[in-house]
């Protein structure tokens, strides 16, 4: 049998797998304790405030320990699992704590880095970081020592009074918890001193704090010479938990609602609408997905606008633009990085289609199934989400006639699409039946000023209701 060494020991930290992440949470692990890994095989899932990502382990070894449990939220540079590279057997724990003399602190010895960069994602990887952690305020006391020194404070007060003080060693250490759980039990009015942890190591997760809220601890009155008074209501919370559901606010939500608000407050949104007849749009659809070299391909009505989209920015280039706040300057984008925004189980989430002003209609059709069925799927990437350049969102799947859509942050341009329906519409002269949607352009008014806004919209209103302009514009 093989022993274990600490020197055989990696730890694989949580990586940074999107740009300038700071946490992730564990959503599932896919090895226990013992089990042989490989270089490049996915031992975890995690999600941040992008998306889910599948994390691949860079070495060959035995897991020996799994540091998190599934759904705590963890930060970046943290170690998550650790493995024995030698190949040490299963099952086989470090040498137990000494029973009262702490053993001396260790001289850490420099981590081994593999080179290069840690395969992470395809085309993705992960810098070194430069991050520094504060050290930990109070006592370094392992739970082992903690076991250790509440069992001797237990034998002193069971051996008769005394008179001298407890030693500072043998005090109740300080709960295990990190400051945002901190601050969590602050909020709900929760002692982490009578916490029970799940954590490992004896740390406080935000579950521990949700539960001792849930089931608070029954209060003691103390005894006075008075008559019963009315029992209170647990101090331990300040809402009423059988009429309210407080949902922690973090991974793909978070970095919404932070967004959102930065651009709502950042740039001066303008947004401006048109009603327009697509019926000759909607049977040019139909005829499309009978052509041969779209076969298998999703055609739509979205694949039809996001051309429209395409030609209108290519017609009005100023558009496709950004603002650079910190240089005083208007960034010209001659590129179109399409984002589509896409509602999921985990939020809203916009990923983007590469280059898609490049693109015939066959690759964007290919592009936008590729796009949905991975959003669909939770597997959309953090880098597909990076550097968009315009954005559509359609609300007219869920029967709405239009919005106001925010800018997508960095973004000058967004147009919302509503529901298509038959409505009465004068064509010819004469009153007829018609499919008619309307649609929403929101813009930068620090880019984007009434009239080129209202020139993109109307190229697409244009080329809706004549799509035929695909291909004189185009």
């Amino acid at each position: 049998m093989t022993t274990m060494t600490e020197a055989s020991v990696r730890e694989f930290k949580m990586p940074d797998v999107g740009e300038g992440l700071t946490e992730a949470e564990i959503l599932k692990w896919y090895v226990q304790p013992g089990d042989t890994v490989t270089d490049g095989q996915v031992v975890c899932e995690v999600e941040t405030a992008k998306a889910a990502v599948e994390l691949p382990i860079p070495y060959d070894g035995v897991v020996r320990e799994l540091r998190f449990a599934e759904g705590t939220t963890v930060d970046v540079g943290t170690a998550i699992i650790a493995v024995d590279v030698a190949g040490g057997a299963p099952g086989e724990a470090p040498a137990a704590v000494p029973a009262l003399a702490p053993a001396p602190a260790a001289e850490p010895e420099p981590e081994k880095k593999p080179e290069g960069r840690q395969p992470v994602l395809v085309g993705y990887g992960v810098a070194a970081s430069s991050t520094k952690r504060r050290p930990r305020k109070g006592p370094d006391v392992t739970v082992a020592e903690a076991v250790v020194q509440a069992s001797i404070q237990t034998e002193l007060n069971g051996h008769g009074p005394t008179t001298a003080p407890a030693p500072a060693a043998l005090e109740q250490p300080r709960p295990l918890a990190k400051p945002p759980v901190r601050k969590l039990a602050k909020d709900l009015g929760v002692d982490l001193a009578t916490v029970t942890p799940s954590g490992p190591d004896g740390i406080i997760t935000r579950d521990d704090v949700h539960a001792a809220v849930a089931v608070p601890e029954p209060v003691v009155v103390p005894a006075v010479p008075v008559a019963p008074a009315t029992p209170t209501a647990p101090a331990t919370t300040s809402y009423d938990t059988a009429r309210e559901t407080r949902v922690p606010v973090k991974g793909v939500r978070k970095a919404t609602a932070a967004a959102m608000v930065g651009s709502a407050f950042t740039a001066p949104h303008v947004t401006e609408f048109v009603t327009v007849d697509v019926t000759r749009t909607m049977k040019l659809v139909e005829e499309l997905k009978q052509d041969k070299d779209l076969h298998g391909l999703r055609v739509n009505p979205l694949l039809l606008i996001a051309k429209a989209l395409l030609v209108a920015i290519k017609r009005n280039p100023d558009i496709n633009a950004s603002w650079d706040e910190a240089n005083q300057e208007i960034v010209l984008k001659h590129y179109v990085n399409l984002g589509i925004a896409a509602a999921t189980p985990r939020g809203l989430i916009v990923p983007n289609i590469k280059d898609a002003h490049a693109k015939t209609l066959p690759q964007l059709a290919e592009s936008l199934g590729e796009l949905v069925s991975t959003a669909r799927d939770g597997k959309t990437s953090p880098a597909a989400m990076q550097g968009g350049t315009v954005t559509i969102t359609n609300v007219g799947v869920f029967g709405i006639d239009t919005g106001t859509p925010i800018l997508n942050p960095g973004e000058a341009a967004i147009l919302a699409v509503g529901a298509i329906k038959l409505q009465p519409w004068v064509h010819k002269g004469k009153v007829k039946p018609r499919q008619v949607t309307t649609l929403a352009l929101s813009f930068d008014h620090r880019l984007v000023d009434g009239e080129l806004g209202s020139k993109v919209l109307a190229d697409i209103a244009s080329i809706l209701e004549q799509p035929k302009r695909l291909i004189t514009w185009g």
